[in-house]
């Protein structure tokens, strides 16, 4: 019984995680804040790691979603030179992340992943979307409508921009298309960034805890790490497709005001708890 129950936990995390990864409300807040609820394990190590390992089910969609723009050994000779250098963008702003990742990545953890913090954060990053949506009706038209034609610059730039979302509850989607926004993307090519950005992003994260948190699972967690894994794969291949048309006609407002709503609720439940 208690196995089935934590394989029913491990679905609903990769549910959310799934959900969450790719929309500029917060992956790392929301599992925060139902593993608050839920608890998924007693076990810190094995939640830490399968927090993180899920999502790397979730980046895998990226890859198989956008693999005719990713794959760099097909097409003609221009195209493949192109999407080379999409590569070369995406590390050049990973690189950020990297070295303040390496150096501060255990004292953020254990400083800042509560729920508080993921409340404070959803709150404010929410307001930033919507106050930048409502600027961004004044302008005609965005300087970047593609992603080929993004700069070294502003791909470092937008990287920088990555590293807020170090704080849980910012959301590194929201972080990175807030900056591609604001560097004179439009929202596609922002997003679409984002996800490329995410794919060195959170494979060395996941590389980084499965060496601090080692293998020492019990199977049956290990059987719920892959459940959750699959599980937040599908989901988040699904959710980047109806993402992608989404932001076609519709802009970010609505995240800001979910990400505001539940901030609120949260920050309320804590106060009424103590």
């Amino acid at each position: 019984m208690v196995e089935v129950i934590l394989l029913l936990k491990a679905a609903f995390l990769g549910i959310v995680e799934g959900i969450t990864e790719f929309l500029p409300i917060s992956s790392t807040g929301h599992m925060i804040l139902v593993d608050h609820y839920v608890k998924l394990s007693n076990n810190h190590s094995f939640t830490t790691a399968f927090e993180v390992i899920i999502q790397l089910g979730a980046i895998l969609s990226v890859v198989v979603y956008f693999w005719n723009k990713l794959w760099p050994f097909s097409g003609t000779r221009t195209e493949r030179t192109e999407t080379w250098q999409i590569w070369f963008k995406v590390l050049v702003a990973v690189l950020p992340a990297i070295v303040i990742g390496l150096k501060f990545d255990d004292l953020i953890e254990e400083k800042l992943f509560n729920a508080t913090t993921v409340s404070i954060a959803l709150i404010f990053y929410g307001i930033i979307l919507i106050l930048i949506e409502i600027y961004n009706k004044k302008k005609n038209s965005f300087a970047i409508t593609n992603v080929r034609n993004i700069g070294y610059d502003k791909a470092f730039m937008i990287g920088i921009f990555q590293c807020l979302a170090m704080v849980p509850g910012t959301s590194r989607s929201a972080s990175t298309i807030i900056g591609g926004i604001l560097l004179g993307l439009n929202r596609a090519v922002a997003a679409e960034f984002s996800f490329f950005l995410a794919i060195p992003t959170m494979m060395g994260a996941t590389l980084l805890k499965i060496i601090k948190e080692g293998f020492s699972f019990s199977v049956i967690e290990w059987i719920s790490i892959a459940c959750g894994f699959v599980v937040s794969f599908v989901v988040a291949f699904a959710v980047i497709k109806l993402f992608m048309e989404y932001i076609k006609t519709k802009d970010f407002k609505i995240f800001g005001y979910y990400r505001i709503g539940l901030g609120i609720v949260i920050l309320w439940l804590l106060f009424f708890n103590h």
